[in-house]
């Protein structure tokens, strides 16, 4: 494994840790914060973190998508099959957490970032955040196993 590829997979592995310590967070703590607030409370807190993490999270999600991919091709290419397999099932992981961002979390962040720009509470505010968050177990699952397949690669080199 070369320089090139280690600087890869330590990128891929940094920039999963950030989406993985969103979720992990989500999960552990903003839920039970959620679950204790009316619903244009919700809406404005939850509708105003999307807006912003909408915004800024894409680049570091793409470049852990773009680096664990680089860690694969790199390690095929330089001779280390295990590493090269370990890197793409991380890849996997981390195509399926982007499927269910993109079918379930996105279009409910985009609902409650409207409603909380426009001072409105949704009827069903509860109800979609109940279903943004009954995937997050599953989101910071796949996210984890990214970092440990990843974590793996190296030390199989």
């Amino acid at each position: 494994m070369t320089t090139v590829t280690i600087v890869a997979a330590i990128g891929a592995i940094t920039a999963i840790a950030v989406i993985f310590g969103t979720d992990v967070l989500a999960g552990v703590v903003l839920r039970s914060v959620y679950a204790e607030v009316d619903e244009r409370t919700l809406v404005q807190v939850v509708g105003r973190g999307h807006r912003y993490g909408d915004r800024r999270l894409p680049v570091v999600g793409i470049s852990s998508v773009v680096l664990t991919a680089a860690t694969g091709v790199l390690s095929a290419f330089w001779g280390a099959p295990a590493a090269a397999v370990l890197a793409v099932a991380a890849l996997a992981c981390l195509l399926i957490w982007l499927a269910l961002f993109a079918r379930i979390s996105k279009p409910i962040n985009a609902a409650l970032t409207a409603a909380a720009l426009n001072g409105t509470v949704p009827e069903d505010a509860r109800a979609l955040q109940d279903r943004w968050e009954s995937i997050i177990p599953l989101r910071a699952t796949l996210q984890g196993l990214a970092l440990v397949l990843l974590c793996l690669a190296l030390v199989v080199r």
